[in-house]
């Protein structure tokens, strides 16, 4: 074996050192970067995770326990994908003795109560929020001046309750006073800024194929149906949202006949093509999602 020159032996020293420290000068580098880097992604990945636990809330406002149907697809799929969804019922339903042998008074508002709870459980939503105000009576100024007050304060009380990111009523133009007071109510609430109330309010209408469904001697009431421009948002649903939908509407048995179940199912099922239309309070561009 040669001996090695000691200038070599001092150089290849030197070279193994600088090696040396270079390599824990790139190592402490990288504990220094990954020290600066973990906080950020653990914060970034923490509020992701935040976002997407925090579940959504969509509430609707009517004035009658079978209002839902023009949105009830909607309510079901939202409902399936993991959202929180209630349906505020402002009336007790007592005077709606359109199907039923059942005299209108407190045994028909029990009875409706119960075919609302039926209905959301159908959707699959929670159960229905009953307000209890007197039904067909909502704008009676001369029996009760404070009554759309109170109305107004409880359906507020609900929303702020709830804090719904999303809410959808009725279009108002059915024909239906009380349709169109509880309407007019929300839309207040959202645009007076009260507590609880979200900017997304969305309108619910029934379309013509709808009206002649339902009532085909009478059709829709003259200028009810908004023109299609006003309807920015369009969701879609399933078969599965659809069939739901379908079983809400036949719990309100004392409002609605099989054949008519049948029937409004079937045109609406034609007219929608899988889904459905809403108009904004506010101007916005179009969409296919009540939350974006």
């Amino acid at each position: 074996m040669k001996n090695r020159e000691p200038e070599n032996v001092v150089f290849e020293t030197i070279a193994g050192c600088t090696l040396v420290i270079a390599a824990m000068a790139i190592t402490a580098l990288l504990c220094q970067l990954i020290a600066m880097a973990v906080p950020l992604l653990e914060s970034r990945l923490l509020a992701q995770v935040s976002a997407q636990g925090a579940p959504r809330t969509l509430v609707a406002v009517f004035a009658h326990g079978d209002d839902e149907g023009p949105s009830a697809p909607v309510l079901a799929r939202y409902a399936r994908e993991g959202v929180q969804v209630y349906m505020i019922v402002a009336t007790d339903g007592a005077q709606g003795a359109a199907h039923t042998s059942i005299p209108r008074g407190p045994e028909l508002a029990r009875v409706r109560a119960e075919e609302a709870r039926c209905a959301a459980d159908a959707l699959g939503i929670h159960a229905p929020i009953l307000l209890g105000f007197p039904d067909a009576q909502l704008g009676n100024y001369m029996e009760d001046p404070s009554r759309v007050i109170q109305l107004t304060a409880r359906v507020q009380g609900e929303l702020q309750r709830l804090r719904p990111d999303a809410v959808i009523t009725w279009d108002g133009a059915t024909g239906h006073p009380d349709h169109m007071l509880v309407s007019s109510v929300v839309t207040q609430l959202v645009r007076a800024g009260a507590p609880g109330a979200p900017e997304r309010l969305f309108y619910a209408a029934i379309p013509a194929e709808g009206f002649r469904a339902m009532n085909p001697t009478r059709g829709a009431p003259p200028f009810a149906i908004p023109q299609a421009k006003y309807f920015s948002a369009r969701v879609s649903f399933s078969a599965a949202d659809f069939e739901a939908a379908r079983r809400s509407m036949a719990c309100h048995k004392t409002q609605f006949s099989d054949d008519v179940v049948q029937r409004v199912s079937e045109a609406m099922r034609a007219a929608s093509k899988g889904e459905l239309s809403f108009a904004t309070l506010l101007p916005a561009a179009a969409t296919t999602d009540l939350f974006r």
